[in-house]
């Protein structure tokens, strides 16, 4: 199996197979991602196998801003004093059930921090926000190095400075 990441393309990657177990992430990837994509809320990446196209993961990514407030006070103390702040949102991250264990959701996520450090040099972005759905999720998160909100501890963020250092 030879596999690629690579943007969304509707007419191309089949979808309908894809399940994670978690139907709000499953209902996105087949119903809602091509329409997200062609309104611009944010950009889908698939894990797929060539020649088949099946998608065996998939994350999004779009801009995002935070409040300055709901940071730790190491990491806020060192940023300039604006109410919002710009990041990007790591939004959905799955990996087909089928396919678990072989590494595609560390993969995933990799590809994803590479992607939104690589963008912020042209982009302005101080961190990836993400949400997680359960605690499998926040330790998926917590495992890589995200650090949890003060008011809202399922929602994490990795500062760029840290991804750099990867």
């Amino acid at each position: 199996m030879v596999v690629r990441i690579e943007p969304l393309n509707a007419r191309k990657h089949i979808r309908k197979g894809f399940s994670c177990g978690k139907d709000s992430l499953d209902n996105y990837i087949r119903q809602q991602a091509s329409q997200d994509l062609k309104k611009r809320v944010t950009t889908v990446f698939v894990l797929f196998d060539e020649p088949n196209f099946n998608i065996l993961a998939y994350y999004t990514l779009s801009s995002f801003t935070l409040d300055i407030t709901d940071l730790d006070e190491a990491f806020a103390k060192r940023l300039p004093r604006y109410p919002r702040l710009p990041a990007t949102l790591l939004g959905r991250l799955a990996v087909d059930y089928k396919h678990k264990g072989k590494g595609f959701g560390e993969l995933m996520l990799l590809d994803a921090l590479k992607k939104s450090l690589d963008v912020s040099k042209q982009v302005a972005s101080l961190a990836v926000i993400a949400e997680a759905l359960d605690e499998q999720a926040l330790n998926f998160y917590k495992k890589y190095g995200f650090q949890q909100f003060k008011q809202n501890p399922i929602k994490l963020y990795f500062p760029m400075k840290s991804i750099e250092e990867l």
